[in-house]
């Protein structure tokens, strides 16, 4: 199935130590190193999310699904505002995010809100009329209509080449997503 399937890491075992009048912030990382420092942070039992998304990932041999994080170089942590500074000294992380000065407090609600988009983009599938590009083989950047999903392959109409080909499922993706 190739989809927008999205995930959360989820947390640590020990779990974060609960923290009233904590708010959500957000933390600036290195490129590329949003899951260390959330496992540092879970570690340190601190409170974190990593918004996380699946996408199909192309090499010259295979496409392989990974998980991405929806916001590159963001993570978010919920604690005391007294608490937030020492975040600066978690390896990986470059800066607190600051709004007017201060560190930009992030609502409970926009933090449900993107676990409510992830929760809905996972359930999104391909289905029969959408079109989607070829991401591997010799019909690679082509583009077409689905006419029928079977498990692992899709038929698919090519209206460039006036031909129905058959494709595998992992070689696929949404045509709007990769634009």
């Amino acid at each position: 199935m190739t989809d927008i399937t999205t995930t959360a890491i989820p947390e640590h075992a020990a779990g974060p130590r609960p923290r009233p009048g904590a708010n959500w912030y957000a933390l600036y990382t290195q490129p590329r190193a949003e899951k260390r420092v959330k496992e540092k942070l879970d570690l340190s039992g601190v409170e974190s999310y990593l918004p996380l998304h699946r996408t199909p990932r192309v090499w010259s041999d295979r496409v392989k699904m990974v998980d991405l994080p929806l916001f590159n170089s963001y993570i978010f942590v919920k604690c005391r505002e007294s608490e937030i500074l020492r975040m600066n000294s978690v390896n990986g992380v470059v800066k607190i995010v600051f709004y007017d000065g201060k560190p930009a407090k992030i609502s409970q609600q926009e933090i449900d809100a993107i676990q409510t988009f992830i929760s809905e983009a996972s359930g999104r599938v391909l289905c029969q009329g959408d079109e989607v590009e070829i991401l591997t083989g010799s019909l690679k950047h082509r583009s077409g209509e689905i006419i029928k999903i079977k498990k692992k392959y899709i038929l698919l109409h090519i209206p460039q080449l006036r031909a129905t080909v058959c494709v595998n499922t992992e070689s696929v993706a949404p045509l709007k997503r990769l634009k």
